[in-house]
């Protein structure tokens, strides 16, 4: 109805407090703190769009949200979903696992195993060509972007980058590759598979998120504090805004404004495209996925929504991936790329603590 205030619910991933955060958008208050197993990341919808997909990947599961009330539907064992996007076509699941350097690529609509490819090293972001022929991932360890080919399910190319390589997208035939372990985005050719540019960002130059309307990237530097705001034709900057807590993951709402999470402060801001101007609210520590739901009415604050029980004892997609994860075998390396160790595949024990402090462990992620 024309006038009525929308009282969007904001999920927010809090990747240090195994927990999800829901923000009512006209409050800017939590209501609902959802516990998980133990760290989340990234999520997306499933391809009906009925429910949000959250991964968590110290706890091997995949946590399913109905995203208009906040609702845990269903669980399903999964090997450390880290990253996960589906394909421009809607056949492909495809989930990197940061931990094991692995790629998996699923059936999207079963989420049946179709492949899974051992990588070097610590795969993390990826993104899709449009004609979902190639998906690329950037691997942390190895400061290269990697093409793997879909229908052959094995890897194309890769290609040198940069330091610790995060977020990609496609934009305007270009990859467009956030540079963490630097102060710049790489922009690379697909077809030839060669760095083409580098576009100055700041200091751990994280990902790179579309607006919603197209006129627009806006680049995340989660060490110098700042959004840039670039012309996706140009790639060149029309504004830099500094955001302090390391601004990470961007989702918009239906009104326009950015919510963004800040990894070191544990708050999200809510930020205005046209001035630049910020306000922050407190939420769980390292907040990094982040997806806005549209809703008609504010949700009732409640203390916290719990999981259901008991915990299924197979999964959908893979039964005994987690019992098998030895088995993998390495994939060859490439030409022109440089020869990386693969460790073996480790599966990591919920109840097992960090070795390091947590702020160096998220550094790296």
């Amino acid at each position: 109805m024309p006038g009525l205030a929308r009282a969007n619910l904001v999920y927010v991933l809090n990747s240090a407090d195994a927990s999800i955060s829901v923000v009512d958008s006209i409050s800017r208050e939590e209501v609902r703190r959802i516990p998980v197993l133990r760290e989340v990341h990234h999520l997306i919808l499933t391809p009906d769009r009925r429910e949000l997909m959250i991964g968590d990947s110290g706890g091997n599961e995949l946590l399913f949200l109905d995203p208009a009330t906040a609702e845990v539907t269903r669980r399903e064992r999964f090997s450390n979903p880290y990253h996960m996007e589906h394909s421009p076509d809607g056949k492909y699941l495809v989930v990197t696992s940061l931990r094991r350097d692995q790629v998996d690529i699923y059936e999207a609509a079963t989420r049946t195993l179709l492949a899974r490819l051992k990588v070097p090293d610590k795969p993390s972001h990826l993104a899709f060509s449009p004609d979902s022929r190639f998906v690329y991932v950037t691997l942390q360890g190895a400061r290269r972007l990697m093409a793997i080919d879909l229908a052959e399910r094995k890897p194309a190319w890769s290609a040198e980058v940069g330091s610790q390589p995060a977020g990609v997208i496609w934009n305007n035939g270009r990859l467009l590759v956030g540079i963490m372990g630097s102060d710049y985005m790489a922009v690379v050719n697909p077809a030839e598979a060669k760095l083409e540019r580098t576009v100055f960002i700041g200091r751990g130059a994280h990902t790179v998120f579309p607006a919603p309307d197209g006129r627009a990237l806006y680049v995340t530097s989660r060490v110098d504090s700042r959004i840039t705001v670039l012309d996706p034709q140009t790639l060149e900057p029309k504004a830099r805004w500094d955001i302090p807590g390391g601004p990470d993951c961007i989702a918009f709402d239906p009104e326009g404004k950015m919510w963004v999470t800040l990894r070191w402060i544990a708050k999200i801001a809510v930020v205005d495209t046209v001035t630049g101007q910020a306000e922050t609210i407190p939420v769980g520590r390292s907040p990094h996925g982040i997806f806005v739901q549209p809703r008609r009415e504010p949700m009732a604050p409640v203390p916290s929504a719990g999981l259901p029980s008991p915990r299924p004892t197979t999964a959908a997609s893979e039964p005994e991936d987690l019992q098998a994860e030895g088995a993998v075998q390495p994939v060859r390396a490439m030409p022109g790329a440089p020869a990386v160790p693969v460790p073996a595949a480790v599966t990591p024990s919920p109840a097992a603590p960090e070795a390091s402090p947590w702020w160096r462990q998220w550094m790296r992620r």
